[in-house]
């Protein structure tokens, strides 16, 4: 009976490489420069603790826009292209931030409490 090579697979753990802060970090000062938010906040995975193989890097970016969400959104990933790594940025006006707060919105609420600023504007 011939022998045969068993191939020996890596984990994808292994070769996975987490974002480092200072390419988020980098990436909140060009949305900062071109788009002068007010604020720009880290919540999810990454500003969490426990980022896996899959996860993006999650930016709620607070800003006075005329501009509808998604199109504001469209703008931002447009400046960041090419993207250096999986991003989802969530655009919301300062009012918007303190309606749904006071609404009892918890995905804002939790990002306004556990999530890391990045970047705020100084008056």
């Amino acid at each position: 009976m011939a022998k045969t090579k068993s191939l020996k697979l890596k984990p994808l753990e292994a070769s996975y490489r987490r974002i480092p802060i200072r390419a988020i970090r980098t990436v909140a000062q060009r949305i900062a420069n071109q788009f002068h938010p007010e604020k720009i906040i880290l919540f999810g995975s990454y500003a969490y603790g426990k980022p896996t193989p899959a996860s993006d890097v999650d930016l709620l970016v607070v800003m006075e826009t005329p501009l509808r969400e998604k199109q504001q959104r469209l703008e931002i990933s447009r400046a960041l292209s090419p993207r250096p790594f999986p991003l989802d940025v969530v655009v919301r006006t300062p009012r918007q931030v303190q309606e749904r707060v006071a609404l009892g919105d918890t995905f804002i609420a939790e990002i306004m409490t556990r999530g890391k600023p990045l970047y705020e504007r100084h008056r």
